[in-house]
């Protein structure tokens, strides 16, 4: 999510290759691992080789991965890989990281291991993510103002808003414009582009794709179109149609010019 929590940590890595790191922590100069979540977010279950073990830490980092990682305001996947639960999932400079459960052995540097996705859980923040991009597109097209962050659990969300004051009947009109969108199921698209050409786009400008850095080539690009597009990392669901309900419970401020809005998602 990259406006929602300024984070394009991901939102570059498309053509990321796989490689093995032959035993102890992965270390700067070896071959990122493989994120499948970034071309497929409906990838349940892969192969992949253990590349290194964290043992006091209780993680392995493997070759490729579809579990996606905490990060730009979206949780990680859990899940099970090589018949243990994943209970934690970060990334580490180009690596990406699997906390297991403490009551399940640590497979060794070199094995192949199965891994799957707690679907429901994975399928609940794609619907969660994508209601925040709608929220980011409405209110951009309403009111005009940017977003400056926000956060995001299973059905449930927040995003921060320059916004003051609150125009008077914000809640239910944003709630309107909301369900319009998803009703007109909208195709998201997901593709990957030129740094060079994305920082000359409009819309891309102002969700503050300058903020990646200039070093990196290529950034991944989340497009609900006609609405909203957005230099993005995490995962989505592949229409506004599939998003179901969505309901403001609230809007706070924040301190001056910065309001809150609070959302739950339902199943429409």
């Amino acid at each position: 999510m990259s406006t929602h929590s300024p984070d394009h940590r991901d939102a570059y890595q498309g053509s990321a290759r796989r490689g093995v790191d032959h035993g102890g922590p992965c270390h700067n100069g070896r071959m990122p691992t493989e994120l499948l979540y970034l071309h497929d977010a409906y990838l349940t279950s892969f192969g992949a080789t253990v590349v290194a073990v964290d043992a006091p830490q209780r993680r392995v980092a493997l070759d490729r991965t579809a579990f996606y990682p905490t990060g730009g305001g979206q949780p990680h996947d859990t899940g099970v890989l090589g018949g243990a639960a994943v209970v934690g999932v970060a990334k580490q400079g180009d690596h990406v990281w699997h906390e297991l459960a403490h009551d399940a052995p640590l497979p060794a540097v070199g094995d192949a291991v199965e891994g799957t996705i707690d679907w429901e859980r994975r399928h609940r923040l794609m619907r969660t993510h994508t209601a925040l991009h709608v929220l980011c597109g409405v209110i951009w097209q309403e009111w005009g103002v940017p977003v400056t962050g926000g956060n995001m659990e299973p059905l449930a969300a927040r995003m921060d808003f320059e916004l003051d004051p609150t125009p008077e009947g914000f809640g239910p009109r944003v709630e309107q414009l909301v369900a319009a969108e998803v009703a007109a199921d909208r195709p998201i698209e997901v593709s990957f582009i030129p740094r060079a050409e994305a920082v000359l786009d409009d819309a891309l400008i102002r969700t503050k794709v300058s903020l990646v850095p200039e070093s990196v080539r290529e950034i991944r690009i989340v497009d609900i179109v006609g609405l909203d597009k957005q230099a993005d990392g995490g995962t989505h669901v592949r229409s506004t149609a599939e998003v179901g309900g969505v309901r403001v419970l609230k809007t706070e401020s924040k301190g001056k010019g910065n309001k809150r809005v609070r959302i739950a998602v339902t199943d429409a």
